[in-house]
């Protein structure tokens, strides 16, 4: 195991981290901007070094910084997190050429799953059905014309690089599709300094369905079953859930199955996530593979009873995994919902200072926050405030302990996105687990008046 654990992070993952490390008896080592020098997990890390200023770029995102860090606190591993620098293979590369291990997989596998048309051709090497589409767009406009017309419209434009619903753009004809792709691939080159871009067939009325896998550096590999992840606003994930009311027993051990044998083709090692869109009529296709821890793993921990941060540190100590397909029991349902700083109408960034910050108590919540009464949430980075996950013996008391529990949370000085999730939890649809990419869009035209 590891003398010393870096996170290279903040916020709640980096806390989530700190319990992990803390728990295997590991001493850890938080890294921080200086906007965030009060900020819990520089409290409860057992050392901290302060890498730069507010901005992402110069702080969380500065590599020399955080490698600079790890050398002079003599640590032997770095844990990512999600988002910054946890699908960088440069990252890795330079962990690597240091030392330093990367809690994660290896740079060639985070390259090949983070170029997202490479990862695409992977994966249907590896027997996965993909949904039809291009290779990266080369050229001029009229291969990307000539492409959508052959693929079908709609059409969705995808930055090859990234994700989190930056580069992407839905076209419905030939005349939007010129304006589109010049939006995508700058939003690309801004948020991911790389402006390539891609085609896929667009589904309109389509589940968004991950599952999670383990593997370890010895060819074993097991899956740890879905999340729904299908409400979302701007292709971004608002409420997920363990299990998907969509998925049967059988049709979750087939995909499970080939999730499983896709990791074990491109020699996985650690957790990840293969990501698959669901349509209308049964069919499933993957999409992306995320390479990192996701923001969503506690709804998996409940029904899987495994610690996934703990996971991957052992596996990234070359531990093997100790347990097979058949040791994984799921139990129960599991909720998570978002709490952002946003207006929950707008969905316009809400920054400032918690006056009040009253997280919710009671039988099978646990709320994944590092926020604290007289915390500021600043501009620079995500405005998540705290993780609120529900579990229940099914679907349906999952549903109400979580109404119960955002009900008791108490949060003054910002605008949240409480209301928004109260909305979607009393609405017929969603409690009938009738969801799908769009459901929120739906749900707010049936509520419009007139």
């Amino acid at each position: 195991m590891f003398r010393k654990i870096l996170i290279a992070n903040r916020g709640e993952i980096a806390l989530r981290i700190i319990c992990a490390c803390k728990e295997l008896g590991i001493p850890t080592v938080a890294v921080y901007s200086q906007a965030d020098q009060h900020s819990l997990h520089v409290r409860f890390a057992d050392e901290a070094v302060c890498i730069g200023p507010a901005p992402s770029s110069e702080s969380y995102l500065n590599i020399p910084a955080v490698i600079s860090a790890a050398e002079i606190t003599n640590t032997d591993a770095i844990h990512p997190g999600y988002g910054f620098l946890a699908e960088s293979s440069y990252f890795a590369e330079v962990c690597e050429a240091c030392g330093i291990t990367f809690i994660g997989p290896s740079p060639e596998v985070i390259r090949m799953m983070g170029d997202k048309d490479v990862a695409r051709k992977a994966m249907k090497e590896a027997g996965l059905p993909v949904v039809p589409g291009t290779d990266k767009i080369q050229g001029s406009i009229s291969s990307a014309l000539n492409a959508a017309d052959e693929i079908g419209y709609p059409v969705i434009i995808k930055a090859a690089a990234g994700g989190g619903g930056k580069g992407m753009r839905i076209v419905h004809s030939a005349e939007d599709l010129p304006n589109a792709l010049e939006i995508a691939q700058n939003e690309a080159i801004s948020a991911f300094g790389i402006g390539g871009v891609y085609l896929e067939k667009y589904i309109p009325v389509a589940r968004h369905i991950e599952f999670q896998i383990l593997a370890d550096h010895h060819g074993s590999v097991v899956h740890l079953g879905e999340r729904e992840c299908s409400i979302q606003r701007r292709h971004q994930k608002l409420i997920e859930e363990s299990p998907s009311p969509y998925l049967t027993p059988e049709l979750r051990a087939e995909v499970g199955r080939l999730a499983v044998q896709a990791a074990r083709t491109v020699h996985y090692a650690n957790a990840g996530t293969m990501e698959f869109v669901f349509d209308d009529r049964g069919h499933y296709y993957f999409i992306e593979m995320n390479t990192r821890i996701q923001v969503e793993h506690p709804v998996t921990e409940f029904v899987t009873g495994l610690d996934l941060v703990k996971e991957q540190i052992r596996l990234a100590g070359r531990e093997p995994l100790g347990y097979t397909q058949k040791d994984i029991v799921f139990r129960g349902n599991a909720l998570e919902c978002r709490i952002n700083a946003e207006c929950p109408d707008t969905f316009l960034p809400s920054p400032g200072k918690l006056k009040t910050f009253h997280p919710p108590v009671g039988i099978g919540i646990r709320v994944d926050s590092a926020a604290y009464n007289e915390y500021v949430i600043t501009p620079y980075y995500d405005s998540l405030i705290a993780k609120i996950i529900a579990f229940g013996r099914n679907r349906q008391e999952s549903i109400r302990r979580m109404k119960r529990a955002l009900e008791m949370t108490v949060v003054e000085g910002v605008h949240t996105t409480i209301p928004l999730h109260q909305r979607i939890l009393s609405n017929e649809d969603f409690r009938a687990g009738r969801i799908h990419t769009h459901f929120l869009e739906q749900m707010n035209q049936n509520s419009a008046p007139g």
